[in-house]
């Protein structure tokens, strides 16, 4: 269909106000963190449920493509367009529409950002703890169709613990509201879970039902020098035998350091350190302070070189800055990285830190590694210094070694991030056969006409959209 008819089919349905064609918005929706996607034919942003059905209705009773989006954070390509068609922005659907005290939920609306959540709900001593680095940006409904972690999840657990129903619109237009307020419920195959981590490729959520939990009252925050990436493991090891399960435990390697030093042009931890580890306990006031000292006394005995303890909300703030400094400092170091989010069991991480460097060595690229240590989460960025397809090539070559090496070490390809279209070509290595047909049968019963969300996570899917082999040329860092 011509974009003109398209675009006015829609402009009676929202507005036109609510219709984008311009080369500037289809370009900038076109793409996420990833860097790579292809220009929609139009861009809509639906204000209500009722909308988000009738957009939904008309672009399956016309065979178009149609590719949710919320913050555009994400580093799969999983919310972009690969065969142009519309992009179903839910920017507008940014309410928090209740924080329910007594039953311990919240409703939210898909565009609502993390971290204004958090902020609310703390402000009447509640607490929802899935934390992803881009809590700020990124928004609830993403990290559901994601089902995103964090800094948190070793001790709180992720996304999908929290999610008690939704609401959806299928892509035929057809509403449904899964789950409830009830923290147990049996009925059915539990459709909710279902759609938590589905990509936005078997439903639109347009509104989400949390559990919260009462806010911790008391928080410790301490940042610990190692000379080794060894000893920091070490000393991982040792607070998990002190028997401290603590609220985020992070680690980052001496050259995640360097490139964060590089970039801000000051060092955020002593010379000669080759990793550091950032510890948060939190519960009851007693509890915290022991935790906390068993915390100190295991970095101790582990070899660090300095162990610092906040004792103020500025302080945590400051020891807390070197994880806050990374995702800016990389970008400015380089024109492109590719950021994965991979998975090992927690006894396999000093395998992983292994083979990260024998792939340094082995592809002369720089490879900031860092993440949440507790969960196994780490997060191997494979940096690409220039913008020529021989050093792209070699980096996806990298990337691909890394992948194997992962699923050795009995460990999964993505943690947070998602498959999208950038790790599709590697699902067949991760899940067996029948696995993925049983996903795609699951597909086929949400989506007979494979119009919502297409071109992500299956292989054979992927291979017949017309994804640029590199992110477009104004995608690279200048």
């Amino acid at each position: 269909m011509p974009a003109a008819a398209l675009a006015d089919a829609l402009g009676a349905i929202v507005g036109p106000d609510f219709v984008r064609t311009d080369a500037a918005s289809l370009h900038t929706y076109g793409m996420d963190g990833l860097r790579r996607g292809v220009d929609p034919d139009v861009v809509v942003l639906p204000g209500t449920t009722a909308e988000v059905a009738a957009v939904a209705r008309y672009c399956n009773e016309t065979r178009t493509p149609l590719v949710p989006r919320g913050a555009g954070t994400g580093y799969s390509g999983g919310a972009v367009p690969v065969r142009r068609g519309v992009v179903l922005s839910l920017e507008r659907l940014n309410r928090i529409l209740e924080i329910d005290e007594a039953n311990l939920i919240a409703i939210v609306e898909p565009n609502v950002i993390n971290g204004d959540l958090q902020d609310a709900v703390e402000r009447v001593g509640l607490f929802y703890p899935p934390d992803p680095a881009s809590l700020r940006m990124s928004a609830i409904g993403g990290n559901v169709a994601e089902n995103a972690g964090g800094p948190r999840a070793f001790k709180y657990g992720v996304t999908r613990q929290y999610v008690l129903g939704l609401e959806a619109v299928l892509p035929n237009g057809e509403i449904i509201h899964t789950g409830g307020k009830v923290v147990k419920n049996v009925v059915g195959y539990d459709l909710t879970q279902l759609l938590v981590g589905s990509e936005g490729t078997l439903a639109i959520v347009t509104k989400i039902i949390l559990r919260l939990i009462p806010k911790p009252p008391a928080v410790a925050t301490l940042r610990a020098a190692f000379p080794t990436i060894e000893s920091a493991l070490d000393a991982f090891a040792r607070i998990i035998r002190a028997r401290v399960v603590p609220a985020a435990i992070e680690i980052v390697d001496s050259e995640t350091l360097q490139a964060v030093a590089d970039a801000q042009g000051v060092a955020l931890a002593p010379d000669g350190t080759g990793a550091v580890l950032l510890v948060e306990v939190d519960g009851l006031t007693e509890q915290v302070r022991a935790e906390a000292d068993r915390v100190e006394h295991a970095c101790a005995s582990g070899g660090a070189s300095e162990v610092l303890r906040a004792r103020s909300d500025a302080e945590r703030e400051e020891l807390w800055r070197v994880r806050r400094e990374i995702s800016p400092s990389l970008r400015s170091i380089s024109h492109l990285k590719l950021n994965h989010d991979i998975v090992v069991p927690k006894s396999r991480i000093p395998d992983l830190f292994r083979f990260v460097a024998g792939l340094r060595t082995r592809f002369g690229m720089r490879m900031p590694c860092f993440g949440h240590v507790g969960d196994g989460n780490l997060h191997v960025n494979v940096m690409i210094p220039s913008d020529d397809a021989a050093t792209f090539a070699r980096a996806k070559e990298a990337e691909a070694e890394l992948f194997k090496a992962v699923v050795a070490m009995e460990g999964a390809i993505t943690g947070e991030h998602g498959i999208g279209f950038s790790k599709a070509p590697y699902l067949t290595l991760a899940l067996e056969p029948e696995a993925i047909s049983l996903m795609k049968a699951v597909k086929r019963a949400f989506d007979p006409n494979g119009i919502l969300n297409p071109g992500k996570i299956f292989p054979d899917d992927v291979a017949a959209s017309t994804i640029p082999p590199m992110p477009r040329a104004d995608a690279w860092e200048k």
